[in-house]
Formats: C-alpha cells, sequence, structure tokens
C-alpha cells in the first residue's frame, strides 16, 4: 500500500525479508523506501507481517511499543485524517506511518498470501523449488 500523496512519486512493490526504512518524502508523506533516497516508494501491501526496528523514544511512549516491533501494515479508512498507511502493533494500538518518525527500519517477515491457516497454525506455502522437486 501506498498512501495517495505517494503517487507522485516512482513505486514498487514490497520483496519478503528485504529491509525498508520510512522516510518522509519531499511532498511531506511518511512512506517506506528501499535505501536513503526518497525517489522510490516501496508498497508493502494490508496485511503484510513487519518487524519494526528503531522506534524512537517519544513513539515508544506514546504507543506503549518497545523499539522493536512485530506489527501488521493496515490501512484506517474514514476519520479525520488524510492519510491511511498504517501499522497495527501487537498491543492493538493502530498508528498511521505519519505518527512515526524517520529511520525506522522495517522488514516483511511475511505477506499474507505467502500463509495458510491449518488447523489455527500458520505455515508456509511450498516454494516452486519444493514443489518441482
Amino acid at each position: 500500500m501506498c498512501d495517495y500523496s505517494l503517487e507522485l512519486y516512482r513505486s514498487r512493490p514490497a520483496v519478503s525479508e528485504e529491509q525498508y526504512t520510512l522516510q518522509r518524502f519531499p511532498s511531506g508523506t511518511m512512506g517506506f523506501t528501499a535505501g536513503q533516497s526518497c525517489e522510490t516508494a516501496v508498497c508493502i501491501p494490508a496485511d503484510a507481517r513487519l518487524r519494526l526496528t528503531g522506534i524512537g523514544e517519544a513513539a515508544q511512549r506514546a504507543f506503549a511499543v518497545g523499539a522493536i516491533e512485530e506489527a501488521v501494515m493496515t490501512r484506517l479508512e474514514g476519520g479525520p485524517h488524510a492519510h491511511r498507511d498504517a501499522v497495527k502493533f501487537s498491543n492493538g494500538r493502530e498508528v498511521l506511518l505519519q505518527s512515526l518518525n524517520p529511520g525506522i527500519t522495517a522488514e516483511v517477515v511475511a505477506f499474507t498470501s505467502d500463509l495458510t491457516t491449518i488447523t489455527g497454525a500458520e505455515v508456509r506455502r511450498p516454494t516452486a523449488e519444493l514443489l518441482d522437486a
């Protein structure tokens, strides 16, 4: 997902296990990039599981989280805010990317499409290499 205001920039989809950095683009919108440059936005789909590191002290206090947290990418609909891209922390708090500090790194742990639920347990789907073996 990429907020509407990031449509001004090149974008590409996120890749599993790649690290991204939360940056403020020239438009003022916070978004993920694959490096320190705000030239290309990385769009992370809703329900992707993330490992966030480098959460600043102010955000830790405000949202009752630690410096390193697992979260799920989400999209907030409605409300007074123009931005929609957010993360949902394990404590249930949903926080707009706009409310987080630049410099946070995110690693995609899993995409929803990579997971299958079997009797309540999450397992990875077989990769093409395993299916061909």
